[in-house]
């Protein structure tokens, strides 16, 4: 959600009954990172998160500074992704923060709990980003993680609708977490271009990028996503990140904010395929909510009437 979750998306989200998250290295700074807490929060009264991403970088984020800044703006709850939170882990949970951290496997899931994380968000093949490097989809992934965790998990990607919470549920999962379907809302601060793509593109439109390089991404497919995808090709194994930086770098503000759809690779779910309108987060939190009990009330209900008539007889 890099450019995506500021302070309007997340306000949006959490007046709507979600949970809103801001996404830290947006902003820069931690001086930055502390301006957006403050525009959030005469936007809602309700509980709002940040992402903080912990990247392998030659000059990395000032971490303690975001963590500082987190804390002394009473943020509650913090998602991290990434590396490793453990060293983070103190200070944060000192000032009474809880903690999701993001996995795409359950043996990395099994890490955060055992180092003290409150909760898990189970990233599935399926999502856009970073979908890790086992390839297990959420079918497999969201039950399995139900056998071995201790702690609450939701459910990422391929969520879009109140068919996909309840199938969420169903599979153990305590909620989901819905990046791509966001995107595509009113209130989201990106340019109506990239919501315009995301309508548009069926679930056959992702593609995955940077495998070589065990880095893989799930993007949205566009001319610059097909010349990497050659280089990848052409390179084999002797492919380096300098060889698509022209792909990959700077990104993102020339697509959120300039709508260039084809500046390069820019992450998107296979949720796009079910991603048709650009409501409100009120309205979306709404109809999911709605659909959801539809479906345990009528189509599950249905089934479990039929079979006890039938046990009856």
């Amino acid at each position: 959600m890099h450019f995506v979750g500021r302070a309007e998306l997340a306000a949006a989200v959490s007046n709507a009954g979600g949970l809103g998250i801001i996404t830290a290295l947006t902003q820069k700074t931690p001086e930055r990172l502390r301006a957006e807490i403050s525009r959030c929060r005469t936007m809602t009264d309700k509980p709002i998160g940040v992402n903080l991403t912990f990247l392998p970088a030659v000059t990395p984020p000032d971490y303690p500074g975001f963590i500082q800044a987190i804390i002394d703006e009473q943020v509650t709850i913090v998602e991290t992704a990434g590396n490793n939170p453990q060293q983070w882990l103190p200070a944060l949970k000192a000032a009474g923060i809880r903690v999701i951290h993001k996995c795409t496997s359950v043996r990395h899931s099994l890490k955060a709990e055992r180092i003290g994380c409150d909760a898990v968000s189970v990233d599935g093949f399926e999502c856009g980003g970073h979908p890790g490097e086992d390839d297990v989809p959420n079918m497999i992934l969201l039950p399995r993680a139900a056998e071995e965790l201790k702690i609450p998990f939701v459910a990422s990607g391929g969520m879009a609708d109140g068919r996909s919470l309840v199938a969420a549920l169903a599979l153990g999962a305590d909620g989901i977490n819905m990046g791509t379907r966001f995107i595509a809302t009113r209130e989201a601060p990106v340019h109506d271009n990239v919501k315009r793509a995301i309508v548009a593109a069926s679930e056959l439109d992702t593609r995955l990028i940077m495998r070589p390089l065990r880095n893989t991404e799930r993007v949205l497919r566009n001319g610059a996503v097909d010349r990497l995808l050659e280089k990848e090709k052409a390179l084999g194994a002797d492919l380096r990140f300098e060889d698509i930086f022209g792909e990959v770098a700077g990104v993102y503000p020339r697509v959120m904010e300039d709508g260039d759809l084809d500046a390069g690779a820019w992450s998107c779910g296979m949720v796009v395929g079910l991603i048709h309108d650009v409501p409100t987060c009120q309205e979306l939190i709404d109809r999911t909510m709605a659909e959801a009990e539809r479906i345990i009330r009528e189509r599950l209900g249905r089934v479990i009437g039929e079979r006890v008539s039938s046990s009856g007889t």
